[in-house]
């Protein structure tokens, strides 16, 4: 079964950068949708960046110009890098991919991450 792995959370102050990772754990037929959630810390989930099959990028207003969403194909790996972070940017960060597999029957899973960490504060 398909799954991702993340990496690169952590704490930074204000005006800090953290690049997020999300790693597949086999390579897959096609991605129909991938993207980039979080939840704040009582708060419900909320989108953060979706790319869709198009490739037409969506970023929530709070993070255009700071966030870049992008994805190497060798490395299997999406990334989020995050630029002039905010305190509100503080929340559980969550990867999501929408994939088609490989084999005899092409089969479609959403994958989640795990959820990884970011706060920002002084």
């Amino acid at each position: 079964q398909v799954h991702v792995v993340e990496s690169g959370g952590g704490s930074v102050q204000p005006g800090g950068s953290l690049r997020l990772s999300c790693t597949l754990s086999e390579r897959i037929f096609s991605i129909y949708r991938m993207g980039w959630y979080r939840q704040p810390p009582g708060k419900d989930r909320e989108e953060v960046v979706v790319v869709d099959g198009g490739g037409n990028t969506k970023y929530a207003d709070s993070v255009k110009g700071r966030f870049t969403i992008s994805r190497n194909n060798d490395e299997n790996t999406m990334y989020l890098q995050m630029n002039n972070l905010k305190p509100e940017d503080t929340a559980v960060y969550y990867c999501r991919h929408g994939v088609v597999t490989h084999g005899p029957v092409h089969k479609s899973a959403e994958v989640w991450g795990q959820g990884i960490q970011v706060t920002v504060s002084a």
